[in-house]
């Protein structure tokens, strides 16, 4: 029997980012996407994304570390290769969250006010959802 597909919209935000700014970055990221059917973002920031997350009816997957460091990434920021040693953190969460198997559908989309990056993954039909 085969799964729908997994659509993952990864997180990379500042800590003074608003939610506009989370949503400003989800709204360009989902350009032409699938729906969305979770939300990631890396372990100490699941606080602060969980009221986007409510308002959208979603899970949130908490995204490791490690995990985020080995994830593959399209783009290269500067600063989340030296917080959190990968190139975009929004890509990373959003791969990461899926894990092998995964695939971006776009690159990292960044907020207007800068404050928030949002990258999507999707599974192949025949994986499972994130845990």
């Amino acid at each position: 029997m085969e799964r729908e597909p997994v659509i993952v919209a990864g997180f990379g935000f500042r800590r003074a980012a608003t939610a506009d700014a989370l949503r400003a970055a989800l709204t360009a990221a989902q350009n032409g996407a699938p729906p969305i059917t979770h939300l990631a973002t890396a372990a100490d920031k699941v606080a602060a994304l969980s009221p986007l997350a409510a308002a959208l009816g979603l899970p949130v997957v908490s995204v490791g570390a490690e995990a985020l460091a080995s994830a593959p990434t399209m783009t290269i920021s500067p600063a989340a290769q030296k917080a959190r040693g990968t190139g975009s953190m929004a890509e990373a969460a959003a791969m990461a969250a899926i894990g092998p198997g995964a695939r971006l559908l776009c690159p990292r989309q960044i907020s207007p006010d800068r404050m928030a990056a949002c990258a999507i993954a999707q599974t192949n039909p025949c994986q499972g959802a994130p845990s």
